[in-house]
């Protein structure tokens, strides 16, 4: 490899944003961006052009796509985005560079088959059934029982993800989920984890770790505010307020999850539920988790972006720990599940001046659509420190009472929200 090696990253919208992502691959190398054909791709192109060369992938042929970057003879690849981890995969096969295989892949973007794998592999042992078609429901729920969770078979960011309490609603969920207005091909009917209670915090977490030659290594342990319903996430803080018990025994079911899903070389974002049995895996993922660049950032500990390079360059990074020297977090507003316009935000001068905040973040141009449904997404976040969680809560709550935000609803009548609005948390143990 040579001293200043070639960094393919496969670009679409995930984990990280293009400047962050060039910012810290280039410290590494030279990065070059593939970009995933779409409306995301076009908006982006003159912005990455200007940061580096750039390589339109093709979307219905990966051997075309794998000669493509073959041209910049790339030493590694990388994606941060769920949804590109398939193709990633496939080129980097092509290619012959290190990354997860297309058959981990699979195991990592289809819940079935995951949970199937960690069943099998005797990592974890969660109850689930494949619902293909509406007929499928009542074995479905003699399998599983109930309460349980209603969820994609593939799909990211709690779409169009329900507990489900009664069956009847159940049976209705499934007829709408795959009707053709409800967009999904299959879904995955589980055994819904109850959390333990997490007082103000939320009743789970997430594990980040690097997989370097098999070799795995835990980075990061993140704590999570509780779900606003049915299972939409509003924040991400560290340290996670864990007793060292817990803790180790988290990362024990984390180490043979990632090892039964064969992970031999990657970066992963591992989601845990809190039970009063001890840690259990809501999903593994296998690309860094959302807002770990930020928290990263927060902490001033290392670059996370950077952290991703190194590890698909083959480097040994397992010595790299988050500090956790203060609590940082990132504190979501909400979408609203209705959908509309964003119009305007008000009080942002005032809540930037609140001690410990040191980032606002709206990621919406006046007029931008807002998506309808159920999913995880934010209308801001609030990212900041504190010295403690208590004191955390405090800058929170002093920050969301300075602010709201105005929304255009689909009908054209506006209305004024605030972050409480948006954001009703579910109570400790109500969420998987």
């Amino acid at each position: 490899m040579s001293e200043h090696p070639v960094i393919a990253v496969v670009y679409d919208r995930g984990s990280a944003f293009l400047l962050d992502i060039v910012e810290g691959l280039a410290s590494l190398g030279d990065p070059v961006l593939a970009l995933w054909p779409g409306d995301h791709a076009d908006e982006v192109a003159p912005l990455a052009e200007e940061l580096a060369p750039v390589v339109r992938l093709d979307a219905t042929d990966h051997d075309v796509s794998a000669r493509l970057l073959a041209a910049h003879a790339p030493d590694a690849i990388v994606t941060f985005s769920e949804s590109r981890l398939s193709v990633t995969a496939e080129i980097a096969r092509r290619l012959g560079l290190p990354y997860h295989s297309p058959a981990t892949v699979e195991l990592l973007r289809d819940k079935y088959a995951q949970r199937r794998r960690l069943r099998e592999r005797g990592a974890d042992s969660v109850r689930a059934f494949k619902v293909r078609r509406p007929g499928d429901w009542a074995q479905a729920l003699a399998a599983v029982g109930l309460p349980a969770v209603l969820k994609p078979q593939t799909g990211e960011g709690s779409r169009s993800t329900h507990l489900v309490e009664d069956a009847d609603r159940g049976a209705a969920l499934v007829a709408e989920l795959l009707s053709g207005a409800g967009g999904e091909n299959a879904l995955v009917l589980e055994e819904y984890l109850r959390g333990r209670d997490c007082g103000p915090l939320g009743d789970h977490i997430s594990v980040e770790s690097a997989v370097t030659g098999g070799r795995v290594s835990h980075w990061a342990v993140t704590g999570k505010f509780p779900l606003e319903p049915p299972f939409r996430e509003v924040g991400h803080l560290r340290p996670a307020p864990l007793a060292a018990a817990e803790r180790a025994a988290a990362l024990d079911v984390v180490t043979a999850a990632l090892h039964a899903l064969d992970i031999t070389t990657g970066i992963t974002h591992t989601e845990l539920k809190l039970t009063a049995d001890g840690p259990r895996i809501i999903e593994v993922n296998g690309r860094l988790g959302g807002f770990q660049h930020q928290l990263a950032s927060l902490s001033g500990d290392f670059n996370a972006v950077t952290l991703a390079g190194r590890v698909a360059l083959g480097e040994d990074v397992s010595q790299v720990r988050a500090e956790d020297r203060r609590v940082v977090f990132a504190r979501a507003v909400p979408l609203p599940p209705g959908g509309g316009s964003y119009v305007r935000v008000h009080g942002l001068r005032d809540a930037l001046a609140v001690d410990g905040v040191e980032r606002i973040v709206i990621p919406h141009l006046p007029g931008a659509r807002l998506p309808v449904g159920v999913q995880s997404g934010e209308l801001a976040w609030v990212e900041g420190t504190a010295t403690d969680h208590a004191s955390m809560q405090r800058v929170i709550e002093r920050a969301f009472s300075l602010l709201s935000f105005t929304i255009a609803d689909p009908d054209g009548e506006h209305r004024t929200m605030t972050p409480q609005g948006l954001a009703a948390p579910v109570l400790a143990g109500s969420a998987t």
